[in-house]
């Protein structure tokens, strides 16, 4: 059912509901005696309700007659005839008419929520009379002012504003300042389903509650969707509610809550401000106390109490009253008193706080979260608030000082007391510099000579295993606690604190009670008096167990690590001595017709011990063989397939095989090696008599033919990486060379670059060799220089000039 103003079937037209109509007329039967039982009932029902509703519309026409005797100055009965007369003319009843009246006299909240209903429906066609709305507040208003307690005016308020509505129900809640909430009034409940929710302790989440939490109007079109129940909830399980906080002076002193059948549209929102006006009328049957603003300038009863009990706290304490604005809502809060040991959180005197606003005096608390909506809520619902570490910031000349302080708000009566222990920066301190003690395992000892008083704090006891109620050990007696081995630097730290009078430290070995030894640090200096004598010693104790135990492994893992290193480089300068005992970095061939000049540049960083190898051989067939590799990695391993390869090659050369079958057999010996070695590698056999060269290649960078036109690299011919795969065919191409050409040969090391592609780097080469120096050792010399490599690798260059 959707709520609407307009008149329903019942609702008479003079504001009262009408009383249950009979059924229609029927055979006659013959009615039993608990027919006639029922029927009485229900007939004195009607009929009570119906002298409620006459009851309550006669005290609306009543009202008004009483406003019409003070305008017109004249008699009751005057005033009787004059508002029947107006009925006639405005063709109104006359509760219509006394609601308009009273209306227009009040000038309060049902008034504005007729005009308001007014102005939104007048271009309603036909246009709507604001008489349903006003006449249905005025008579609950009534009602609920005539009412003798909660019970009623709930009554008051579903039968006379509700009902039409299309309420079914209305549950009025009182709220304690334990955070509970009490029925205090119901209407069309069962009494079985009232008295089950008589009372609901703290932290029940129910529909008020939520109202009550966010201190505003709450909706639900379906609390069983959104899982909260309430009162009712068997018998309408669907049904929407709408619960409103109830409050005067603000303060809110329980909540409404009303009850649809089903699921609840949108609400408009005159209804809203309808629900709202009906809640402040329950506000002042709940509000026992009388308001703060009908009370004197002076102090209330419950301040004076309030000040007598601040006065014998020992933290500043401020007490503060609700200031109204003329509508009756909070506006600020009066800070009637403050305490003899009040602490102003920027150093303010008690006279410049006493007596102010609280914004005035503190504006900054007017934020998000901050002081004066926590006692905002306090004020409101009674709850006590305790927090600790609260910021509070003050303004002083426009400059923002903030404190930090643990506080306490709580409503007594009409006042709240405002309870702050600012944070001593003394204490913080201290215990600031306990948790380091503790944090650090640093004990702190005092020791007076004269008296022989000892002051030990918690954590030296622990570090002494002793319990806290075991006599300190003296300073002197310290070495009967200590390792043996230990008394004479113990010896001399007391001579240096006790004699010389020195600050002084030793580290040594503690041996407790219990059987532990501990490794411990002692600092200590002399404490002087006036005459410069020797008073007591002060000073502080430090477990560095942890740290010994630590040094000593880091000690045995750098002596590994310096072992380890050691044995390293000796396998390095091994590998090094082999591999330039193979290849030397400066090699000449002579062959006829030829000559070959080779360079080898070992790595710049020894530990890189690699795999590059080169190799010229005079075969017994005449042909020369020129070849450079490069076995992937690096150290012993790599150095060791580097021989293996090198040797293998140079046994099978002597097969008189081609280059192309050499790279075959070279991948299968490589294949089968243990280690799983990968290698590139190019082969050339060169025929002096035919100045031709056949060449192969398993995966490395082609050889760089150079002419006095310039210099270009062979062309790619196809070969995979040594020992990748076990039977691999490699191509062969041949090249002619001419008197003056020169071919090189070499290894990855002298163009490889980290930031740049293997077709930049061959070609800075092509450019470098190609202005370098017309003979051959000064352009391998050169190629060696300009390198653009940047990977610290070895490199090998063969280079071969034709004669």
């Amino acid at each position: 059912m959707t709520p609407s103003d307009a008149s329903r079937p019942g609702e008479r037209t003079d504001g009262a509901v009408a009383g249950d109509r009979p059924p229609p007329s029927g055979p006659r039967q013959t009615p039993t005696p608990l027919g006639r039982l029922v029927a009485t009932v229900e007939r004195l029902r009607r009929e009570v309700r119906e002298a409620h509703a006459a009851a309550d519309g006669r005290a609306l026409v009543e009202l008004a007659k009483g406003i019409l005797m003070g305008r017109l100055d004249c008699t009751p009965a005057a005033a009787a005839r004059q508002l029947d007369e107006l009925c006639r003319e405005a063709g109104l009843s006359p509760l219509e008419l006394a609601a308009d009246i009273v209306n227009q006299a009040a000038r309060d909240q049902v008034s504005e929520i007729a005009a308001e209903f007014v102005e939104r429906n007048a271009t309603a066609q036909p246009a709507p009379r604001a008489a349903t709305v006003g006449v249905r507040l005025r008579t609950a208003e009534s009602g609920a002012l005539a009412a003798a307690d909660t019970q009623a005016v709930a009554e008051s308020l579903l039968a006379n504003a509700l009902t039409p509505l299309g309420s079914v129900a209305v549950a009025v809640w009182a709220a304690a300042p334990d955070g509970s909430l009490a029925l205090a009034g119901h209407a069309g409940f069962p009494a079985e389903e009232a008295s089950r929710w008589r009372h609901v302790p703290p932290g029940v989440a129910t529909v008020p509650r939520l109202a009550l939490r966010e201190r505003a109007a709450v909706t639900l079109s379906d609390p069983e969707r959104e899982g909260l129940p309430s009162v009712g909830h068997l018998q309408w399980p669907r049904g929407g509610r709408m619960a409103v906080p109830a409050g005067t002076g603000g303060r809110v002193h329980g909540v409404l809550e009303v009850i649809w059948p089903h699921p609840l549209a949108p609400l408009p929102p005159p209804v809203h401000r309808q629900v709202e006006a009906l809640a402040e009328l329950c506000a002042h049957t709940l509000d026992t106390a009388p308001p703060p603003a009908a009370a004197p300038e002076g102090l209330l009863p419950d301040v004076s109490e309030l000040i007598d009990l601040a006065e014998g706290l020992h933290d500043p304490t401020v007490i503060l009253t609700p200031v109204l604005d003329p509508g009756g809502r909070l506006a600020d809060f009066r800070i009637r008193h403050v305490n003899s040991r009040f602490a102003d959180p920027v150093g303010r005197a008690r006279a410049d706080v006493n007596g102010a606003l609280l914004l005035e005096a503190y504006p900054t608390a007017a934020g998000d979260s901050g002081l004066f909506d926590i006692v905002e809520r306090v004020h409101a619902t009674g709850e006590p608030f305790r927090a600790e570490r609260v910021s509070l910031t003050s303004l002083v000349d426009q400059i923002p000082l903030t404190s930090v302080a643990d506080i306490s708000v709580s409503r007594h009566g009409a006042a709240v007391l405002l309870i702050w222990r600012i944070e001593d920066e003394t204490a913080r301190l201290a215990n600031l510099l306990q948790h380091a003690q503790r944090l650090g395992r640093i004990g702190g000892f005092e020791e007076n000579l004269a008296t022989g008083g000892i002051t030990w704090n918690s954590e030296l006891y622990a570090l002494h295993g002793l319990p806290g109620t075991a006599p300190p050990v003296p300073l002197r007696d310290l070495p009967a606690h200590a390792h043996p081995d230990d008394a004479a630097a113990l010896g001399r730290f007391l001579r240096a604190v006790l004699r010389y009078r020195r600050p002084a430290s030793v580290n040594l070995r503690l041996r407790r009670s219990d059987g532990i030894l501990r490794h411990i640090r002692v600092v200590a200096e002399p404490v002087l008096d006036s005459a410069q004598r020797l008073h007591g010693v002060r000073g502080a104790c430090q477990d560095i167990s942890a740290q010994h135990w630590t040094e000593v492994a880091l000690a045995a893992t750098r002596d590994q690590l310096a072992l380890t290193e050691a044995e390293s480089a000796e396998r390095n300068r091994l590998a090094l001595q082999l591999q330039h005992a193979i290849m030397p970095p400066e090699h000449h061939v002579e062959a006829p017709g030829l000559r070959v000049a080779v360079r080898y540049r070992p790595a710049e960083t020894e530990s890189l011990v690699g795999g590059d190898w080169y190799d010229t051989l005079v075969l017994p067939s005449g042909l020369i063989m020129l070849s450079v590799g490069d076995v992937a990695g690096h150290g012993i391993e790599a150095a060791t397939g580097m021989v293996v390869l090198r040797n293998a090659l140079r046994g099978l050369a002597v097969t008189g095989a081609g280059p192309g079958q050499l790279m075959s057999w070279l991948n299968t010996v490589t294949h089968h090696l243990t280690k799983q070695v990968t290698a590139t590698a190019v082969c050339g056999l060169y025929d002096p008599r035919t100045r031709v060269m056949r060449w192969a290649r398993a995966g490395h960078l082609p050889p760089v033919l150079v002419r006095k036109d310039g210099a270009e690299a062979l062309p790619l011919i196809e070969g995979l990486l040594l020992g990748a795969l076990p039977d691999v065919t490699y191509a062969e191409q041949e090249v002619a060379l001419e008197p003056g050409d020169t071919l090189l040969m070499f290894t990855d090391g002298l163009v490889e670059r980290r930031d740049a592609s293997v077709q930049d780097s061959l070609a800075h080469l092509l450019d470098t060799v190609t202005s370098g120096a017309d003979d051959l050792d000064g352009r391998l010399d050169g190629l060696l220089t300009e390198s653009w490599s940047d990977t610290d690798d070895d490199t090998c260059v063969i280079g071969v000039r034709v004669d």
